[in-house]
């Protein structure tokens, strides 16, 4: 029999730097998880992912035990590291970057993103990863 679901969070942690400290661990503790078991879970599993920012769904159980899915990072951080940017423009509409992204560099965060993403090819993947570059004020190079 399958054990029942008390809630489901959703969390963006820095890969394997998961720490009691908060956010983890008030969300966690509410819940009566044990927060080492999970920091140890999630540093294991993304200590080779060097520093990006891993989004975790973590599913609680009744009986205070807990499973997780990692995801693949934001689309927004991994634009930011394909150009090598702080940040995007604080005035997308109106402010564009210097900086613009090529079809390679489209077509390697669509690949990176396709498991998560609401598409069906690749071509679907890089429209949306294109939306959301032009949301943070970069022009996309043809």
């Amino acid at each position: 029999m399958a054990k029942k679901v008390k809630t489901t969070l959703k969390l963006q942690i820095p890969a394997g730097k998961a720490t009691p400290a908060p956010p983890i661990g008030p969300a966690l503790g509410q819940h009566g998880v044990n927060i080492m078991d999970f920091c140890k879970a999630y540093n294991d599993q993304t200590k080779d992912k060097g520093g990006m920012v891993i989004p975790v769904e973590l599913t609680i159980y009744e009986d205070r035990s807990f499973t997780f899915i990692l995801k693949t990072p934001p689309a927004s951080i991994l634009i930011r590291k394909a150009l090598a940017v702080d940040k995007g423009s604080s005035n997308p509409g109106r402010e564009k970057l210097e900086k613009k992204l090529n079809k390679q560099q489209l077509e390697e965060i669509a690949t990176i993103k396709m498991p998560d993403l609401n598409a069906n090819n690749l071509e679907e993947a890089v429209r949306i990863i294109e939306g959301s570059a032009r949301s943070m004020g970069i022009e996309v190079s043809k």
